[in-house]
């Protein structure tokens, strides 16, 4: 069965010095940091999906990141934002989407959100942001890569808290030096330390770029006995699709036979690793994804490589991330630093067309030739195709409040050795969950004002204990979340998730589903269980009118 699909939208996560460690003789518990503050190191994709790296049930090389599996902890219900600029709000705040100012992404402002509160389309003021915090409190604070949270000097990076910075403003466009938009009325903006960049290295890959910048900020701090905050915000594998030649060379081939057949293969690795169960079946193809047997050759040769330069993308990020975890072992830092990794939304399967402005003249100005497919002055991106099978088994991917859209692979290190180690954790959590967590291994505490503003609590909780190993759950109140990106709506409470999206995206109304015995959100359960659909809705209202969510219908596809 193929569900009949038109998708146009997309785009593109305390004020005083913490009081020291108090020496004791005793060793510390499981977890916690040895004598002195960890360092923090947060790494986010973009756009990576749910099964692609090894450790969650990918084919693509990713030996970095799997072997930080092995020392850390793998979560396997780690939910974010439908996309990108959002989930980044949340992480940078700790709270709301609608709270942090990115009730929309800043590109789809309509009228009637302009001037309301939690819409102003950039990180605001009301929210503390994670580097402002964790400065405050005596770390070196760092950044490298996309922000996304706001396009002026005065909403950017810099001035929200990182005293080093190298940024792209907006949420995408060419990973080249060529600064080629992602559509017409988009500019590929650079700034360090709030200057705007004019120029960039005739070599300049993003990948690459970003992680020499962020090790050149560690390393002139060496003599610094202050731990550091790290943000590497990479924008692999957004498309664009670009990668380096050989790295595409390396996976030529691979992806001759289709996204069903890699689909099957990654659901069948996720099933052996237990991330799914194994009755589970995976969420109907959309009618917009071709039977690959039934596509012309010459169709089929161009998506192969479609897929082969994405799978590229994450090959070489996954190197360049090992990069940074060799220099820390190096100068000795890497025990005594918290690793985060995960990725900022599910995979996009949008086209070109998506983006706001978009124009056939732009679309038709690149080379998308077989041969030039994924190197400078191309633009081709994953599809439906295979961001169906990136994240499968769910449903839909990237933009989508459905799980395709909102899960994704969540790897954790604490500081010294984990006595859970190389295991898997299946509770859910969230992004928001992030900062609180930071601020507590860090031992800070979350400011009421901060440079002579007042600031609002965080809504997250600090989930340490099940990083640790402590707890097997966190609390109730952490598995209850609710969602509205682009007029679709979600809300969970522990295993059981509402769900509403439009047609012909869903019925229309509510859907109930138990995420725990079917996570691709194929059965319906709100018949069976009206009761339980009625609490979660009044949840979800609570929800709405708790974060100042406005009533708005956004079509996707119109």
């Amino acid at each position: 069965m193929r569900m009949k699909v038109l998708v146009v939208l997309s785009a593109g996560l305390v004020a005083a010095l913490a009081i020291a460690v108090s020496s004791c003789t005793e060793a510390p518990p499981a977890g916690a940091p040895p004598a002195g503050r960890p360092n923090i190191l947060l790494i986010v994709a973009d756009d990576l999906g749910d099964s692609d790296i090894g450790s969650f049930g990918g084919e693509i090389a990713t030996p970095a990141l799997d072997r930080l599996a092995e020392v850390g902890l793998r979560l396997s219900n780690f939910h974010v934002l439908p996309s990108c600029s959002p989930t980044r709000s949340v992480l940078m705040s700790g709270t709301d989407n609608h709270v942090a100012g990115m009730g929309t992404m800043g590109e789809v402002l309509t009228p009637e959100m302009e001037g309301r509160p939690g819409y102003e389309g950039y990180l605001n003021f009301q929210v503390a942001a994670l580097p402002e915090v964790m400065r405050a409190g005596g770390y070196r604070t760092y950044m490298s890569g996309k922000w996304h949270l706001g396009y002026e000097e005065e909403t950017g990076p810099f001035a929200r808290g990182f005293e080093e910075s190298f940024a792209l403003v907006p949420g995408g466009g060419s990973h080249w030096n060529d600064r080629r938009p992602l559509s017409p009325p988009q500019t590929m903006l650079y700034r360090r330390n709030g200057q705007v960049v004019e120029e960039l290295p005739e070599d300049f890959y993003s990948t690459t770029y970003y992680t020499d910048r962020m090790l050149q900020f560690i390393e002139q701090s060496q003599e610094d006995d202050r731990p550091f905050f790290a943000y590497l915000s990479y924008t692999a594998p957004h498309d664009p699709l670009h990668a380096p030649k050989e790295y595409i060379d390396k996976y030529r081939g691979r992806y001759d036979q289709g996204w069903e057949v890699l689909r099957e293969e990654r659901l069948r690795t996720l099933k052996d690793l237990g991330i799914v169960p194994e009755d589970v079946v995976a969420f109907p193809w959309l009618d917009s994804v071709e039977a690959w047997d039934e596509m012309p050759e010459e169709e089929r040769q161009m998506a192969a490589r479609d897929m082969e330069v994405y799978a590229a993308m994450i090959d070489y990020m996954d190197e360049q991330i090992q990069r940074v975890f060799d220099y820390l072992k190096e100068v000795g830092e890497y025990d005594n630093t918290m690793i985060i990794f995960f990725s900022d939304n599910g995979a996009n399967g949008h086209p070109q067309t998506a983006y706001p402005g978009q124009t056939e003249e732009h679309m038709g100005s690149f080379d998308n030739s077989l041969e030039n497919r994924g190197l400078r002055n191309s633009f081709i991106e994953p599809g439906p195709g295979w961001s169906q099978a990136s994240m499968a088994p769910s449903r839909m991917f990237k933009a989508f409040t459905a799980e395709g859209g909102i899960r994704t692979p969540f790897l954790v290190k604490l500081p010294g050795e984990m006595p859970n180690a190389g295991t898997m954790n299946h509770s859910f959590f969230h992004v928001r969950d992030i900062m609180p967590t930071i601020l507590d291994i860090a031992g800070l505490e979350h400011p009421t004002e901060i440079d002579g503003r007042e600031i609002l609590p965080m809504h997250g909780s600090s989930v340490l204990d099940l990083f640790a190993g402590n707890v097997e759950a966190p609390s109730a109140e952490v598995g209850r979340v609710g969602y509205e990106l682009f007029g679709l709506k979600a809300f969970f409470d522990g295993d059981w998730k509402i769900l509403s999206m439009p047609p012909p995206f869903g019925p229309g109304g509510w859907e109930l589903f138990n995420l725990r015995e079917d996570p691709a959100e194929v059965n319906d359960l709100s018949a069976e269980y009206p009761d339980r659909l009625a609490e979660m809705i009044a949840l979800w209202e609570q929800y709405k009118e708790a974060n100042g969510v406005l009533d708005v219908e956004f079509a996707l596809g119109q």
